[in-house]
């Protein structure tokens, strides 16, 4: 027993840690996700897909300072949705810091609290 427990604690620990990753990492995915639909619609600014993304992690109680919204092209320049032409791809990427996210869910601290983790999609402008 004393062999043997301080290995399955230490599985279960990490597996709690790269699972709440995966989480906050599928988290960031479809906020992305919605602030890209926000942003392909004509009439759309960088707010109202801010306020998309916002909307979108509201279940995850974090703070806008914890993650960053870039709305840009495929080329990763920087990107107005409301002078955006039709057929342009707009690539909408949200950012975190995994130290700032996972705090408190990393009993083992097994991944750099200066590791970035990000959701990303691209979309099309429509008319």
């Amino acid at each position: 027993m004393v062999i043997v427990l301080p290995l399955i604690a230490s599985l279960t620990f990490g597996m709690v840690e790269f699972a709440y990753c995966f989480y906050c990492t599928n988290m960031l995915e479809g906020a992305a996700r919605d602030g890209a639909r926000f942003a392909i619609l004509s009439g759309s600014t960088s707010t109202t897909v801010s306020t998309a993304v916002t909307n979108a992690l509201a279940t995850t109680h974090w703070p806008s300072s914890y993650y960053t919204v870039a709305i840009t092209d495929t080329s990763g320049n920087a990107l107005n949705p409301s002078t955006a032409a039709v057929g342009t791809q707009v690539e909408v990427t949200v950012s975190a810091n995994w130290g700032t996210v996972g705090n408190g869910f990393s009993p083992l601290q097994l991944m750099s609290t200066s590791k970035t983790i990000t959701g990303s999609c691209v979309m099309r402008k429509e008319q």
